[in-house]
């Protein structure tokens, strides 16, 4: 498999695969896996026969969030660089929710911090049965700003303020059931499954398709364009708060594998 850090594949159907692919620290995303995301997306808004998008993640777990040793680098940067870096990570998630194609995103493993925006940002969501989700951000001193919206829609303010606020670990069956997954299947059959939702979407009208999004679209906390000023906002938000005391000590924590002292974060 080739060493960029995300692949796509175009079938005969029009079905596209985007792989995530940095295997080796779980898919955490960086720059580059960021940019990687951006570019498949361009590259497939060109192809004329595109009618669905199937998102993987390659090797045991899905998507394991921010790269921290990443984070920390870009904390050390100017305030610039720092907004760059969120409003990519922003544009990287949003384009994902708004593509007027429908979305299908197969789970295995971790789904960490980004990753569950990630998941929330697709139209149909099935998970193998030994997935397992959090939104960690407070957990290192940050926050997922520019992913609530996304959460938000998938899951419910209320939903979204237990597990954004604890950054507890849940299972699969707990995702089915707060709405972040549609299906929970054997990790064996996650594959079928996703074939499965793949055919039907395929049956379905594109045009008729790309307006019910749209419209669906339209009532969502996530449905802003990405130079909307409430999310230029959040963007901010989120790397101010990267660049926070408290975010040097939860990367600290992260780092030297102790407890996070939040008292250093005050």
């Amino acid at each position: 498999m080739s060493d960029s850090p995300v692949l796509w594949s175009l079938d005969e159907r029009g079905v596209a695969t985007v792989t995530l692919n940095r295997p080796e620290v779980n898919n955490a995303y960086d720059a580059g896996l960021i940019q990687g995301l951006l570019k498949a997306m361009d590259e497939l808004g060109r192809q004329p026969q595109l009618r669905v998008v199937v998102l993987k993640g390659h090797g045991k777990h899905f998507q394991a969030g921010a790269d921290l040793k990443w984070i920390n680098s870009v904390r050390m940067q100017s305030p610039a660089a720092n907004e760059a870096a969120s409003q990519a990570t922003f544009e990287a998630v949003q384009r994902l929710n708004r593509l007027p194609i429908p979305t299908v995103a197969l789970v295995q493993g971790g789904c960490f911090g980004g990753g569950t925006g990630v998941v929330a940002a697709c139209d149909v969501v099935i998970a193998a049965d030994n997935a397992v989700f959090s939104i960690t951000e407070v957990r290192w001193g940050l926050t997922a700003a520019i992913i609530i919206p996304q959460l938000c829609d998938a899951v419910g303010v209320r939903q979204v303020r237990r597990y954004a606020l604890t950054g507890e670990r849940f299972s699969a069956q707990d995702a089915r059931r707060i709405g972040l997954v549609h299906e929970v299947v054997p990790l064996n059959e996650l594959e079928a499954a996703g074939a499965k939702v793949v055919e039907q979407l395929l049956a379905n009208a594109p045009e008729a398709l790309a307006e019910t999004k749209a419209q669906a679209m339209e009532s969502s906390f996530g449905g802003m364009d990405v130079d909307d000023a409430a999310y230029a906002r959040l963007v901010r938000m989120h790397a101010a708060k990267r660049q926070s005391a408290e975010a040097k000590e939860g990367l600290a924590s992260f780092a030297e594998k102790r407890a996070a002292d939040w008292r250093h974060g005050r």
